[in-house]
């Protein structure tokens, strides 16, 4: 077995991202760059990433629009020690509680250990984000449901809508002030219901638009689309110009702005694509069907 993609990694807030790679146990990077050029093509068929560093013992196929690249076995062994599913109440670690920004009226809260930093917010392509607090995983997790409640904001959103908003943003300033108006209302819940054992933390909105490469992304003269799925053969080149959690924003040329997101491309062999390869697989408007559907 060749190395396996393993999507889009932010490992470093000051530097910027790195397309990940697996061969069994064995893991690398490759750090992109912004305005050069990438290309790849997928062969052969797609099948299971296994679970926990275990390759998949069937080798089981996937569908081509499956963002989680595992089979149904594979994922259960792969939730079964997870903060997501709530399989490790008792984790001992510090967690931070945060309010993440992805576009106008369009905030979520989550929480996240301590020890990944930011990581998490650069993963999930959140253009701006504040801590809220820090403590024991059950009180992060018991204030995430009060602030998902009492704010009305989500855990989660679907990627589509994270995709289309991003692609018109509002200036800083802006994109500041709302997530600075959010944490107080948040704080404001101090004494009804926020837990005793979650130590409050001051608000600053990060802003990640410099690190994705947003700021300096021309606007798009024409329609953007995203890839649905790859296919045997099928191939997507460009130049990158910009990037954002798990997305590569790529300049094809006369196929115009394209936006791969990079958990499509786990399970493929992929082989490098020739400059002016241009885009052979499924695409879809950005903002359109996508954003119905619910695809990625």
């Amino acid at each position: 077995m060749g190395w396996q993609c393993a999507g889009l990694r932010w490992p470093d807030e000051r530097g910027g991202p790195v397309l990940g790679w697996h061969k069994g146990p064995r893991t690398r990077g490759s750090a992109l760059a912004y305005g050069t050029e990438l290309g790849f093509r997928a062969s052969g068929a797609r099948t299971c990433v296994g679970a926990r560093g275990n390759a998949c013992p069937v080798a089981a196929p996937v569908p081509e629009r499956s963002t989680g690249a595992r089979c149904a076995e594979c994922g259960r062994l792969d939730r079964a020690h997870s903060v997501a599913a709530d399989t490790i109440p008792d984790d001992p670690r510090t967690y931070r509680v945060y309010l993440a920004w992805f576009g106008a009226g369009m905030v979520k809260v989550g929480i996240t250990a301590e020890e990944r930093g930011a990581a998490r917010l650069r993963e999930q392509g959140a253009v701006v984000f504040s801590w809220l607090g820090r403590g024991p995983l059950m009180a992060a997790r018991r204030a995430e449901e009060v602030l998902r409640a009492a704010l009305g904001v989500p855990d989660r959103i679907p990627y589509a809508r994270k995709r289309a908003v991003r692609l018109d943003l509002p200036d800083p300033a802006e994109r500041a002030a709302e997530v600075a108006e959010l944490y107080g209302r948040a704080v404001a819940l101090e004494g009804r219901g926020w837990p005793e054992a979650l130590e409050r933390l001051p608000c600053e909105a990060v802003d990640h638009a410099g690190i994705f490469g947003l700021s300096a992304m021309d606007p798009p003269g024409g329609a953007v689309r995203a890839v649905t799925g790859l296919l045997d053969g099928g191939a997507v080149a460009g130049r990158l110009v910009a990037a954002a959690g798990p997305d590569l924003h790529l300049d094809a040329g006369a196929d115009g702005i394209v936006v791969v997101d990079t958990r499509l491309m786990t399970g493929w062999s992929l082989e490098a694509a020739d400059e002016g390869a241009g885009v052979s697989v499924p695409t879809v408007v950005v903002g359109g069907e996508a954003v119905q559907s619910g695809l990625f």
